[in-house]
């Protein structure tokens, strides 16, 4: 059964740790221009592409003060040799610990952070440095694909395949040391999870999330349930113990290939732009929303563009949505409808 009503109105007033206080109107973006979790060049122009699909007017257009701080400048490393076929790993490391820094000053200066990508090998960077401010969050991990393989189930060893495994505490004894990573540790409870969308998910990782137990709902599962159920389960499973800030992780490639074509691994049968936009408007109907990741919009992997624009304008809109644009008109708030008395008056003058 979903929170709603009086009683979820009153637990979300409970809410008094520091990162959610006075976080409400003020939303600062950081752009992480990344690939190196990954082999497909171009996914590093994602944030150029999503800011100039016009995101930041869109969320001034929503009353939010927003703070653009720009892109991470990030360094490749001429040397870094796979470590037990994990691709980049130092590189991917230290990229991921500047992300972290930036991510918890961000959030401990009271923002709602949007991190724009960049390739998801940046969600340990991104969830882990919301972590250091809010350490009892819960993780919304919306995506093709589950991204909780280890260096020894992973098929590919490209990181961006991979964040979910450095994050899970039970998972802390499946993982070696990883050249790079040396400054995370796990932090994160499986029960904290939940996946939607899923449809590409490898066998290393359908026994990882059968065996830990973990929330999640495959395409089929919204096909069968609808999303308005996969939401009302998402959010009960994660917030009725206890109201928490939520990390949004939202992967491009959740939605269909038909509105998302512009990235690097597509999967048929996605989500549609009704299902994923409704699920952003339940993530911010919450009030919980304390930090987003969007990630691996590729330019490059468009065909032309078209497809590039409507990838970011994607982009665009379910950002726009988890921090209130509403499916019938964002509107600045104004105190009164003018009158035909004071239309006629400023005719005389």
């Amino acid at each position: 059964m979903a929170l709603r009503g009086p009683l979820f109105r009153l637990l979300r007033t409970q809410l008094t740790h520091t990162c959610q206080q006075s976080r409400a109107q003020s939303v600062a973006v950081l752009g992480a221009p990344f690939s190196r979790g990954q082999k497909r060049r171009g996914v590093e122009h994602g944030p150029k592409v999503i800011r100039d699909a016009g995101l930041i007017d869109r969320l001034s257009g929503l009353d939010y003060s927003v703070h653009d701080f720009g892109d991470l400048n990030f360094h490749h490393l001429e040397k870094d040799e796979p470590y037990m076929g994990v691709k980049f790993p130092r590189t991917v490391g230290a990229a991921n610990k500047m992300l972290s820094g930036a991510v918890s000053r961000a959030i401990g200066a009271g923002h709602t952070l949007i991190m724009l990508g960049g390739d998801h090998s940046l969600a340990v960077g991104s969830v882990s440095g919301h972590a250091q401010q809010c350490p009892d969050l819960c993780l919304i991990w919306v995506d093709a694909h589950a991204d909780v393989n280890t260096p020894m189930t992973s098929p590919s060893g490209n990181l961006h395949g991979q964040p979910v495994a450095f994050m899970l505490k039970e998972l802390q004894d499946k993982m070696p040391d990883i050249p790079g990573f040396s400054w995370t540790k796990p932090f994160l409870s499986s029960r904290d999870l939940v996946y939607i969308g899923l449809r590409d998910v490898d066998p290393g990782e359908h026994h990882i999330l059968k065996n830990l137990g973990i929330q999640y709902f495959t395409m089929r599962d919204i096909d069968r349930l609808g999303i308005q159920r996969v939401m009302e389960v998402t959010l009960d499973h994660l917030l009725s113990r206890k109201q928490r800030p939520i990390h949004l992780s939202f992967d491009i490639d959740a939605f269909d290939p038909s509105l998302a074509p512009a990235t690097g691994t597509p999967v048929n049968g996605g989500l549609t732009y009704r299902e994923g936009i409704y699920i952003t408007e339940e993530i911010h109907n919450t009030g919980l929303l304390s930090a987003m990741d969007l990630v691996e919009v590729n330019p490059v992997m468009g065909t032309n563009p078209e497809a590039v624009e409507a990838t970011a304008s994607l982009a665009v809109d379910v950002i726009a949505s988890s921090l209130g644009q509403t499916r019938e008109g964002a509107h600045v708030s104004i105190d009164e409808i003018p009158s035909v008395k004071d239309d006629t008056e400023q005719l005389r003058l």
